[in-house]
């Protein structure tokens, strides 16, 4: 193998693009934020949506489970709401200060000789939000949220700019849940979003990704799954555990260098090449 040979081998890495969830993914479970977030969105189900108090815990667990996100399974069961009411009121009121800064994490990120894209079902805003307190602005390519996914799917305020929303119609799915067997069929939902395939579909659409070369991070065994089918490498972040649709379990985001250190070396391995290959034309050139 000549010396070109074994450059176009070296820069012809496993993986080519890296795509990070963001809650629960690049900062852990702990911090506590994404507790407020499911206090928000249940009581906006409760104050805006005027839910039963008694039935809020249930519906947002179960809609969360079938769904992906509650958001999305309201819609699917017949609630009508602005899209960007929901978001300022379950993440225009979080305490971002429970998020501290990572120049840990910035390093590692900013170490990695490959591209990196953010796919988060969250809006715009909160994204910015997460990676300002996190110090890690500039780490990613691009962030695929929200607003991507869904750039027209958002419901008109009334006239007055009053909010908005509706129950007529709503899917009862605590009869679904109690059933799921039976001949009801849980109905679709409007919203594109993780777990479902044709999120993933418009990710790799939109960031020219190719899932054979590409590995995804994220908390979620079922967002992980999903991305497995698709044929994404996949990486369970928050657990050393592995399961069906894992490829790579990390207790935290922090030990990725440790379980996949060919990140790095397949740029030092090209690197190492190059400098062989001076120095070997340089002696000869001399001699």
């Amino acid at each position: 193998m000549d010396y070109e040979d074994q450059i176009n081998q070296a820069i012809d890495p496993k993986y080519e693009c890296l795509v990070f969830d963001l809650d629960d993914t690049l900062y852990p479970l702990t911090s506590g934020l994404s507790r407020e977030v499911t206090r928000n969105i249940q009581e906006y189900m409760l104050k805006t949506l005027g839910m039963e108090e008694e039935k809020v815990h249930e519906l947002c667990v179960s809609l969360y489970k079938y769904y992906g996100t509650t958001m999305a399974g309201l819609k699917a069961i017949g609630y009508d709401f602005d899209y960007d009411d929901f978001h300022g009121f379950v993440h225009g009121r979080l305490p971002y200060t429970m998020l501290k800064p990572d120049p840990v994490l910035r390093s590692l990120l900013l170490s990695l000789p490959i591209r990196k894209v953010i796919f988060t079902n969250a809006d715009k805003n909160h994204a910015a939000r997460v990676l300002n307190r996190l110090g890690l602005e500039g780490c990613f390519e691009g962030i695929i949220c929200f607003e991507t996914l869904n750039p027209a799917n958002k419901v008109n305020s009334s006239a007055d700019g009053a909010r908005f929303f509706s129950k007529a119609g709503v899917f009862d799915v605590s009869s679904y849940s109690a059933r799921p067997d039976s001949h009801l069929d849980l109905p679709s939902t409007p919203v594109v979003c993780k777990p479902f395939e044709k999120a993933f579909e418009q990710v790799f659409e939109i960031a020219n990704i190719n899932p054979q070369k590409t590995l995804f991070f994220d908390d979620s065994i079922r967002n992980l799954q999903s991305g497995k089918n698709m044929g994404l490498h996949t990486v369970w972040v928050g657990t050393s555990h592995r399961t069906d649709g894992v490829d790579y379990a990390l207790e935290s985001i922090h030990n990725i260098r440790e379980a996949l250190p060919e990140l790095w070396e397949a740029d030092e391995k090209a690197e190492n090449i190059r400098y062989s290959g001076k120095v070997s034309v340089e002696t000869t050139v001399r001699a």
